[in-house]
């Protein structure tokens, strides 16, 4: 006689699917015997005006009316932003000449606009003064076109200078007016 065709794994599959079979049979009968189990208010779940999920209704006090007209689907339109000027002056932070990034200081809004190598014209380094036209990027606003300025630092030095002449003058009538916070040393002081 030969042997049975039937593997272990084969027995071992084929008990697990009775098992499983069984187990939901078991399921079924207790479901019908307590239907409050399964009711579709124990599923039921709510969000609060705070935003949390909870399994009681809200309060109807709380209600907002939300205008039909204030719900905005999708990305707000651009076209509400201003236009900027393309065209902006300002300093470089930071420069990474073996990564090939950095960031430039715009002089006006004083924001940090990203900078890539590929986007220079002239070689840059951290300090210098550039000119730069301003794109949107995938992640904000980039500069492209970068060129270093060379009229800005003359004007620098002779701002530099004037500073120099108005000191000592600003100083001079400092020290001949009397100063009010100090006391004076001829009055006499009362306790």
């Amino acid at each position: 006689m030969g042997r049975s065709q039937e593997t272990f794994n084969k027995k071992e599959v084929r008990n697990k699917k009775e098992k499983k079979r069984k187990d939901k049979e078991k399921n079924r009968l207790a479901k019908k015997e307590n239907p409050k189990l399964s009711g579709l208010d124990d599923m039921m779940a709510y969000v609060d005006e705070n935003g949390i999920i909870t399994d009681t209704p809200p309060d109807p006090s709380k209600k907002k009316t939300v205008k039909l007209e204030d719900i905005e689907i999708g990305t707000p339109n651009r076209d509400n932003e201003p236009e900027i000027d393309p065209i902006r002056k300002g300093t470089v932070t930071f420069f990474n000449d073996s990564k090939g990034y950095g960031f430039i200081k715009d002089s006006e809004t004083k924001e940090g606009i990203f900078v890539h190598a590929n986007n220079l014209l002239e070689d840059i380094t951290e300090g210098n003064l550039v000119v730069f036209e301003v794109e949107r990027g995938m992640k904000g606003l980039t500069a492209v076109k970068v060129k270093i300025l060379k009229e800005e630092p003359k004007k620098a030095e002779t701002k530099s200078e004037e500073p120099k002449n108005e000191e000592p003058k600003s100083e001079e009538p400092k020290s001949e007016e009397p100063n009010s916070e100090e006391p004076n040393s001829e009055e006499p002081k009362i306790d």
